[in-house]
């Protein structure tokens, strides 16, 4: 794959490391504030240093965050207003660590949408949503584009990922897409990009910015930005769907499938599906008959405190 407007995938990038220039304009997607450090500070400041241009676009608050708030402000109850003091505490974070990564505070786009409700708003309202981020990126006209990746177990960031895809899908002529990985085991299709000492430091200093993430994850935090950076482009979609669940959980799964003509849900025992010589799941043909790009995710219906997806989003062809 060859991208275009200000990157050269030359045989240095064979190896994982694009070639950027003063035409790069890079567009990082963030679904909360310190994505953007942890995912990719190191890779700002390389664009930066190449002279190109960055816009971060971050997709919520970070507002529902309740654990670390209650901590530091020793409150219990949390309402409505606390929650935007927090958002707002949040974004004057993200700022400052965008300053320690070159950035000045216009290039922080702010959409202000639901934390932890990428997926919601994904399936209840696809057009407006997809419509909005589709107008955010064509006003930046980025020559690159990084994002979740689809198997990022934060349900934010797999949601993320379908609705940075959905837009782009829409657009005559498409920034490429990579993915970065926060939450989750990256596999052997991703490549790595490195800093300079100096460059590192930046980016833990930013990441320190984010005092109020810092409180009770710090530890964690410090760990997933010292990793190198790594991101992939989007696996190539599926035939059949990845998960073999156990029949006894079948009244509580719930399967969705969602591309830009439409978006439907159904309980597994309901849903159009049909086991292939394999044992694996398929979508009916008539349930494919959609235009691509297509996602389908599966969740359950049972209250837990566990955020994490474990099934989660994946692309079929």
């Amino acid at each position: 794959m060859t991208p275009a407007g200000g990157i050269s995938l030359t045989s240095a990038a064979m190896d994982g490391l694009p070639e950027f220039s003063g035409q790069t304009r890079l567009l990082v997607v963030a679904p909360h504030p310190d994505d953007e450090t942890i995912a990719t500070g190191l890779l700002i400041q390389r664009v930066r240093a190449a002279g190109g241009e960055v816009r971060i676009l971050l997709l919520t608050a970070g507002d529902n965050n309740p654990w670390p708030q209650r901590w530091l402000e020793r409150r219990i109850r949390i309402g409505a207003d606390d929650r935007r003091r927090w958002g707002q505490r949040r974004r004057g974070e993200m700022l400052q660590a965008l300053q320690q990564l070159g950035l000045a505070d216009s290039s922080l786009q702010s959409l202000g949408w639901p934390d932890m409700g990428l997926t919601e708003l994904l399936l209840q309202s696809p057009e407006a949503s997809v419509a909005t981020l589709a107008a955010a990126i064509d006003a930046f006209r980025p020559s690159l584009v990084l994002a979740p990746a689809l198997s990022d177990h934060h349900p934010d960031h797999g949601s993320a990922h379908v609705l940075v895809r959905l837009a782009l899908a829409g657009q005559a002529d498409p920034a490429p897409l990579l993915g970065y990985l926060v939450h989750g085991e990256r596999g052997d299709e991703s490549f790595e990009v490195a800093g300079s000492t100096l460059q590192l430091a930046r980016k833990l200093a930013a990441l320190e910015a984010h005092r109020s993430q810092m409180a009770l994850s710090g530890t964690r935090m410090r760990h997933l930005a010292g990793r190198p950076e790594c991101w992939a482009w989007p696996a190539p979609p599926l035939a059949a769907l990845p998960w073999r669940p156990p029949a006894w959980l079948n009244p509580w799964l719930r399967l969705s499938v969602v591309s830009a003509a439409r978006v439907e849900r159904w309980r597994w025992a309901q849903a159009p599906l049909q086991r292939d010589d394999a044992g694996s799941w398929r979508l009916l043909p008539s349930a494919m008959a959609r235009q691509a790009p297509v996602f389908a995710r599966l969740t359950l219906a049972l209250p837990t405190p566990w955020i994490f997806d474990h099934w989660g989003w994946c692309e079929l062809s």
